[in-house]
């Protein structure tokens, strides 16, 4: 990766970059200006925005990534991935045209405070921050910057994620393809209207936990009944697996493919009768309204 413009800018060292310092989430991630891979400013443990680095199989090399962090401690992932790091975010917009931005919502305003300076028409920026909207990160970056909203999951880092995206008034065609192409190596990525992004959070963002309390509560009752707990585990995980591939490998609406299950009188339909009177149905729509509203108030504190 070549250096963009001239020497890389000096940054004051940070409060708190030390290894003896509380972690801090990174915050910047570029990818280089010969081939617009990414640089990542930040990666938070956050719904949607997965805390493990993960560079995309066959797109990137590794040494094209530039990751930026307070800490030693949130960037020694991404060096043994065979990234670069760096404490300094400037020098990311420096070194890189498509940046990631990965930091948690309210400290989102501040980065771009500070980056603003250093982006140009050449970058493109892309925010994985919840709830914060294409319309804020147009406002606080230069007029006419090309800004995408990206909202992933965390089942990206082994390469079956589902992730969104949307794009401001100044990206086009050619940037939201190379989005989509750099990501697909992830899983499944889809441009939507910037209204879906928040939806997607309680549905897929959040919705992977969701997925997951149901899977320990498939294999506890199977313990309850006398199965061992690895096993039960094996066997819940494997079984969501396989109904979710039929349900996109077949097309078929979920109640077909449930009601094929069913047989008048069988173990299947006096399973689901107990879900039924335990409300899971009205209790997941619940869950992802409620995730849906908090992404947008995230969005507006």
């Amino acid at each position: 990766m070549t250096r963009g413009h001239g020497d890389s800018p000096r940054c004051a060292p940070k409060p708190g970059s030390g290894p003896h310092h509380p972690i801090s989430p990174p915050r910047l991630l570029g990818l280089g200006t010969e081939q617009r891979v990414p640089t990542t400013l930040g990666c938070p443990h956050c719904c949607g925005a997965t805390p493990y680095p993960r560079v995309p199989q066959g797109k990137v090399p590794a040494s094209s990534i530039l990751a930026s962090a307070p800490s030693d401690r949130n960037l020694d992932a991404w060096r043994d991935l065979g990234c670069r790091t760096t404490h300094c975010n400037l020098e990311v917009l420096q070194e890189s045209t498509l940046v990631f931005l990965a930091t948690k919502p309210h400290v989102l305003p501040g980065v771009l405070q500070e980056i603003r300076p250093a982006v140009g028409p050449h970058h493109l920026v892309v925010s994985l921050a919840a709830g914060v909207t294409l319309q804020k990160l147009q406002r606080l970056l230069p007029a006419g910057t090309k800004v995408l909203r990206l909202m992933p999951n965390l089942p990206c880092v082994v390469q079956a994620g589902a992730m969104v995206f949307a794009r401001g008034s100044g990206a086009s065609d050619e940037d939201a393809a190379l989005l989509q192409n750099l990501l697909t190596s992830c899983g499944l990525c889809e441009e939507v209207p910037e209204s879906y992004i928040n939806i997607h959070t309680g549905l897929s963002g959040s919705g992977v936990a969701y997925v997951y309390l149901f899977a320990e509560a498939l294999a506890e009752g199977a313990v309850k009944m006398g199965m061992p707990g690895g096993l039960a585990s094996r066997i819940a995980a494997q079984t969501l697996l396989g109904a979710a591939k039929m349900l996109l490998e077949t097309g078929e609406h979920p109640a077909k493919l449930r009601g094929d299950v069913c047989t008048p009188g069988g173990t299947t339909i006096h399973g689901l009768h107990q879900l039924e009177k335990g409300a899971l149905r009205a209790a997941v729509m619940n869950a992802v309204e409620a995730a849906t509203q908090r992404a947008c108030d995230v969005g507006e504190d």
